[in-house]
């Protein structure tokens, strides 16, 4: 990837933009008049004005005629900034107003009226939580009462309004600070809901422990929480889609136009096409790049120097620079025209900074310096995570027992050879370890893998085929459903895997990895990932191990879960399994 852009200078563009209001906040349709305070004039002001119109169309010029005459009445006119007359030229080329002026009363109330909105949106998907936690409660505590024989419906009640008050205000906050309030196309999904809920089930059990509370089970902190997850998620999901339907009725898109070069706006357009059923999917307008990409079925909008002409025909809604290595002055500049239309910019990350997330100040330095640590779990970090795991590994051999016995059966009458496979991956450290699957290959796959090595239909160090014939028939299905991992439990309770993390690869595949690749074994491996619920083998290897890093830097439980979570739609959908 190439040098990121400057973030530092791109933060730095609202500050400048307010600068440029206040100095250019008389501007109007076109012309820019000087800024002008009242005082006595300036003899050197009105020569600094006279160098400057000379430069400036004539527009400009009559404005500049029209400050020396208010020097001449006795006023001191101010030195204008570098961004002050780059906007005046824009002006006087008869581009459309700097959407960052002060606003007409017409564009004022609509501004209102778009805060409306968003108070409206906020309203409601708070009053959508409240309910979905009261029933919770009330439905966790109903059903124990019926359980116990004690069943009174107003008693009932009673605990439920004691309890709601701080469980609601403890969801309303994390959810806010999970963006769960934020627009439809900004908002995250049911994973998130499910990793926010369960924060707000181990916030209240240690809040009722240090307050001394004292409980016969816990039944009423995971019994809400299933129903909370139920409740709160179907009322939300039922929300999304009936403000869908209306915004799709309403012609609702969000048109973007896409900058970059060939191999990064193909990537990009590629993933976004993805969730083009989504009512907040992106419209995809069209390129601006050097040159054009016959076959992508995109629309080549010109250069990046048409960028105004685009914006002003197209009437585009955001512009995604899908480049990392996009120049930064080029960028500084593009996202000052985007923001003078009042258009939103993105920017695609790059893996510079994906691992600048983790970066910490050095103080006592003579230059401003950074610390990339390793990507690595340890501490109270890795305590958390292996505790996570062993609990989380022992409970699903429980639960998949009957399935696991059922699969070593089926496995020992179709085929001759053992239940399980081991197969030698490397591990932490890059160690080897035996990772355990059930046995899904004639007992002669090993010696036929270079015979089929041809018809790999992977990229980079990955090994995939779709339709591989060293496959048996129950090996196909398991393979189809992922079931063909579930041993990997029981690696994961000694310690030499873990739930999700990297996916370790075998020794074929570990050995065309580059340099690069291998810090994704600075941690255990995992059974599940970003990359199985982010599309599998429908993903290059380049992409998994972008995955993987963006997994490191941004580790929680909270992310644990909800992979683990997504993981379940992922394996029964088959998403990119073979």
């Amino acid at each position: 990837m190439g040098r990121p852009l400057g973030s530092a200078a791109l933060s730095d563009l609202d500050s400048d933009s307010a600068v440029c209001e206040r100095e250019v906040g008389a501007a109007a349709k076109g012309e820019v008049g000087a800024v002008v305070e009242g005082g006595r004039g300036d003899i050197e002001s009105r020569e600094r004005r006279a160098a400057d119109g000379a430069e400036l169309s004539a527009g400009v010029a009559d404005a500049g005629e029209r400050g020396a005459e208010a020097a001449r009445n006795g006023a001191h006119v101010l030195p204008e900034s570098r961004r002050a007359r780059s906007l005046r030229r824009v002006h006087a080329d008869g581009a459309e107003r700097d959407m960052r002026q002060k606003r007409p009363p017409a564009f004022s109330f609509l501004l209102r009226m778009d805060t409306a909105r968003r108070v409206g949106r906020v309203l409601s998907l708070l009053a959508i939580d409240f309910l979905g936690v009261s029933l919770a409660i009330f439905t966790a505590l109903l059903l124990k009462a019926a359980v116990l024989g004690a069943l009174q419906l107003g008693a009932v009640l009673k605990e439920t309004r004691g309890l709601v008050a701080i469980a609601y205000l403890i969801t309303a906050l994390l959810f806010a600070r999970s963006g769960l309030y934020s627009g439809r196309g900004q908002r995250p999904g049911f994973t998130r809901i499910v990793a926010s809920l369960f924060q707000v089930t181990l916030l209240l059990a240690l809040l009722a422990i240090v307050n001394g509370e004292h409980f016969s089970s816990y039944y009423l902190f995971y019994g809400s929480f299933a129903f909370a997850v139920l409740y709160v998620a179907s009322a939300r999901h039922l929300y999304e889609r009936l403000t869908g339907v209306l915004l799709a009725a309403a012609g609702y898109r969000r048109r973007a136009v896409l900058v970059g070069t060939d191999e990064h706006i193909v990537d990009v357009a590629a993933a976004l096409r993805d969730a083009s059923r989504s009512p907040s999917a992106i419209e995809i307008v069209g390129f601006l790049a050097p040159t054009e990409l016959p076959g992508s079925g995109l629309t080549c909008l010109g250069r990046v120097e048409d960028l105004d002409g685009v914006l002003s025909a197209r009437h585009v809604d955001e512009v995604i620079i899908a480049d990392p290595s996009f120049p930064e002055a080029g960028a500084v500049d593009l996202v000052d025209r985007c923001h003078q239309r009042g258009v939103r910019v993105r920017i695609a990350p790059s893996t510079m900074e994906i691992l600048i997330q983790r970066a910490e100040f050095v103080p006592g330095e003579s230059v401003p310096l950074f610390e990339l640590g390793p990507p690595v779990f340890e501490g109270i970090d890795f305590a958390i995570k292996r505790g996570f795991d062993v609990v989380g590994a022992s409970l699903l051999l429980v639960l998949f027992s009957p399935l696991l016995m059922l699969i070593v059966l089926a496995v020992r009458l179709s085929s001759k050879g053992p239940v399980l496979f081991r197969s030698t991956r490397p591990g932490i450290g890059q160690q080897p370890f035996q990772c355990l699957k059930f046995r899904t290959m004639y007992t002669d796959a090993e010696e036929r893998l270079a015979d089929v090595e041809p018809l790999n239909e992977a990229s980079g160090a990955l090994f995939k085929i779709r339709d591989d014939p060293r496959l048996t028939r129950v090996g196909r299905f398991l393979r189809r459903f992922s079931l063909d991992e579930l041993p990997q439990l029981v690696n994961v309770l000694r310690g030499e895997m873990s739930l999700v993390g990297p996916r370790p690869l075998p020794v074929r595949d570990f050995e065309l990895l580059e340099d690069w690749h291998r810090k994704r074994y600075l941690v255990l491996p995992g059974m599940t990932g970003l990359w199985q619920v982010s599309g599998r083998s429908e993903l290059d290897f380049d992409d998994l191990v972008r995955l993987d890093f963006i997994y490191l830097e941004r580790w929680s439980l909270a992310l644990d879960l909800a992979i683990l979570v997504k993981t379940v739609p992922a394996v029964l959908l088959r998403r990119g399994a073979y």
